[in-house]
């Protein structure tokens, strides 16, 4: 099955970012809006305490289990939201290297934000996404 989500690229904007400025579905399907993923194990737990790189891949990993369970994947996000608990530009870079790791060529529109505290103990990274399933 194919994706249902036509990610949008606008060649009179800049060509120099890694992530499309639009997404379009044009069919009816069913829509996914998930909660944050978080970088938590099993047992609730916070995994990587401290370390940016290991908070986004649990939490892409969590995403994908997410997607997964209801016949979904990345290819099918249709616009994601990455939060760093940082003010460093650099961590920040970090995570979105880690969240495009697991994108590869799908190109999601997103938005990276900087911001001061997430919800759980140790927490770093987190990331939100839309998906629709065609």
């Amino acid at each position: 099955m194919g994706s249902a989500v036509k990610l949008i690229r606008n060649h009179r904007l800049t060509q120099a970012v890694d992530y499309a400025y639009a997404a379009a579905v044009d069919a009816p399907v069913r829509s996914l809006w998930l909660a944050g993923a978080c970088p938590l194990d099993a047992e609730g737990r916070t995994v990587a305490v401290g370390d940016y790189a290991g908070q986004a891949h649990q939490v892409m990993r969590n995403l994908i289990t997410v997607l997964e369970d209801e016949g979904a994947a990345l290819t099918d996000l249709v616009r994601t939201t990455v939060y760093v608990a940082s003010s460093r530009q650099s961590d920040l870079v970090a995570v979105w290297d880690v969240y495009r790791e697991y994108l590869g060529e799908h190109d999601v529109p997103s938005t990276l934000l900087g911001v001061s505290v997430l919800g759980y103990n140790d927490q770093l990274v987190e990331v939100e996404a839309v998906a629709v399933l065609g």
